[in-house]
């Protein structure tokens, strides 16, 4: 596998039929000249109604149109890039993703595993197919779902019916301190995690990760790292609501130590920046916005100057 030169490329918001638009094409070639990327990975939303309902609606107004989303990847295709197709999910409730749970014994009238994994895989392989069609690179068939880790034998069903849609890489992106957790990950082709280290705690666990790799013959990245460009926020950058002063100083500080600590490691396989928002490139001062967005931000720079070494 090559190297991973890539941001995270988000919408989150009302995509479904504007996300072909000339805003996302702009968008994205803005991001390739910025950063010097060779990947993009294109995040968007499907939708569950708490963390203990089983229902995935992935028809909704965050989820792409499929004709838009392959009219998007093969844009990207066009403009050199290789595309990381990624399907996530979150509950309408704001609950995050990571405490989806039920019961590990069934129980009469309570929602179980069976129901959720059946819904979920109808998610999973109708994207697949379109990665597929769309010839995407790699798919990342689920992101921090934590709670769901411990699922061994779901996890291996969902991945044999994917590969009988896809036979492109696959990956899942667990969440940070989780590798060790997931034991199924001799099923997927590529390991990757979300590092939203504190700033005081990278080396320690960049240290750590690099005993777990090592026990794997497989690649690894970082299928997301970032910090919001706020005062204090490098002590927490996972903590997306967290209130500071605009400090984008403060973000390329973290992303510098990030870089610092995992670029000559020889098990690094890259990174998926988290990110570069869809409609960041409207914006009047994007350099005045203060959540994890690079575009115009000396974070940037960073990257791309990363990026120039690999």
């Amino acid at each position: 596998m090559d190297y991973i030169k890539g941001v995270s490329f988000i919408n989150f918001s009302d995509c479904r039929g504007k996300y072909a638009n000339e805003t996302t094409k702009k968008s994205i070639k803005q991001a390739k000249e910025d950063l010097g990327l060779t990947y993009i990975t294109l995040c968007f939303m499907a939708m569950q109604e708490t963390a203990h309902t089983t229902e995935i609606d992935f028809n909704g107004p965050m989820t792409p149109e499929r004709e838009e989303l392959l009219e998007v990847c093969d844009y990207a295709h066009e403009l050199g890039l290789k595309v990381i197709l990624k399907p996530m999910l979150d509950c309408k409730d704001g609950t995050w993703r990571a405490h989806i749970n039920f019961f590990d014994i069934d129980e009469p009238c309570e929602n179980t595993w069976g129901q959720w994994f059946e819904s979920y895989t109808e998610y999973m392989v109708t994207f697949a197919k379109i990665a597929q069609q769309a010839k995407c690179e790699m798919l990342v068939i689920g992101t921090e779902l934590v709670q769901t880790d411990r699922r061994t034998s779901e996890w291996i069903m969902l991945i044999n019916n994917i590969r009988k849609v896809y036979d492109g890489l696959l990956t899942y992106n667990c969440d940070k301190y989780q590798e060790e957790n997931v034991k199924w990950w001799d099923h997927v082709d590529v390991i990757s995690a979300s590092g939203y280290y504190p700033y005081d705690n990278i080396e320690e666990q960049i240290a750590r990760i690099e005993l777990f790799v090592k026990r794997y013959n497989k690649p690894y990245f970082f299928a997301e790292a970032g910090c919001p460009a706020r005062v204090g926020s490098k002590h927490n950058p996972n903590d997306w609501s967290f209130e500071g002063d605009l400090s984008s100083e403060e973000q390329a500080e973290w992303i510098q130590k990030f870089i610092e600590a995992t670029k000559d490691k020889d098990w690094m396989c890259g990174y998926s920046w988290w990110a570069w928002r869809q409609e960041i490139i409207k914006e009047e001062n994007p350099e005045m916005n203060d959540d994890y967005d690079m575009y115009r931000k000396p974070a940037a720079k960073l990257i791309k100057e990363l990026y120039s070494t690999k």
